[in-house]
């Protein structure tokens, strides 16, 4: 299986380079440096925000410096934040479907193969909203997306985290299966899935934890796996809202077994992105951080 490294640009441009995020052109040239394959685009200012590239030239140029630098982007973060797709209000519902169109011809002007959402609101549910009307707009609205999205070659791609709602690992598994469509799938971080199914962070009772931790997570995750994001855990949340990105070797993850599992989960895409999301040392570990998942990427056969 031929793979491909790329790494997350949110990296850049999240905490303490929030004030100063690098420039996107900076970024590449360091990743062509170090013998990246991709770059996965945060979708947000200031990198690939839809209005900051208004028309298709735009994006040609946005896509054409890119891949001058030796690189493909990998997957889009669509920003969704301020429309939840739970709401009881339906404008608001409709607002964040119109946002996923806007995103996804993004991802379609700049031949991005994937693009990522999320539940939008932090757990558990959006106040004033059941449990059982959240669960339902979402796989009601996420089957639509996955639907239209399918129609342009773009599949949809659901990172769950503790930060937002639908955060244990049998719910995730459940959302899948309910939404039931083959153009949308899992992004399988494993900083996240250690902190849903080994310390159930930010979960209501009942905790659901797995004995197996992230390795149980992913082979219940059969088959619903369409991107990695490879990145250790040290058991913490950042600013008690999401999971602490630790660089490989400072958390307690074994890579090992996480990849054999991703791999008998079914996983056969191209990507393996290395996420340090708010790492505040980010920048300066890309080197290190590409040499440990090409190594471990040859370990397991898939370079």
């Amino acid at each position: 299986m031929k793979s491909k490294v790329s790494v997350g640009s949110s990296a850049f441009a999240f905490g303490v380079y929030s004030a100063n995020p690098i420039p996107l052109e900076k970024v590449v040239k360091r990743l062509q440096q170090h013998n990246f394959q991709g770059i996965e685009l945060l979708g947000a200012r200031p990198y690939g925000y839809p209005d900051d590239y208004p028309t298709k030239a735009d994006r040609k140029n946005l896509l054409r410096m890119i891949k001058d630098h030796g690189l493909e982007i990998s997957n889009y973060g669509g920003e969704f934040e301020g429309f939840s797709l739970a709401s009881n209000d339906f404008q608001e519902r409709k607002s964040y479907k119109d946002t996923f169109t806007r995103n996804l011809q993004f991802c379609v002007d700049c031949e991005i193969p994937s693009l990522r959402v999320d539940t939008v609101n932090e757990p558990p549910l959006q106040a004033g909203v059941t449990y059982e009307d959240a669960w339902k707009r979402i796989v009601e609205i996420w089957h639509e997306c996955a639907e239209q999205a399918q129609k342009e070659g773009v599949l949809v791609l659901w990172e769950f985290e503790p930060g937002f709602m639908f955060n244990k690992p049998h719910e995730v598994v459940k959302m899948v299966k309910d939404i039931n469509h083959e153009n949308f799938k899992i992004m399988f971080d494993t900083t996240h899935a250690h902190m849903c199914s080994v310390v159930a962070a930010r979960q209501e009772e009942p905790l659901d934890k797995l004995d197996g931790g992230e390795v149980e997570f992913a082979k219940l995750l059969e088959g619903e796996i369409g991107y990695v994001h490879l990145i250790d855990s040290d058991n913490t949340l950042h600013d008690e809202w999401t999971s602490t990105h630790a660089p490989f070797g400072m958390g307690v993850i074994n890579f090992d077994d996480v990849i054999d599992a991703i791999l008998a989960a079914g996983y056969r895409g191209e990507w393996w992105t290395i996420d340090l999301c708010f790492w505040p040392k980010a920048w300066d570990l890309l080197e290190e951080s590409k040499k440990f998942v090409d190594e471990l990427l040859k370990k397991h056969e898939i370079i």
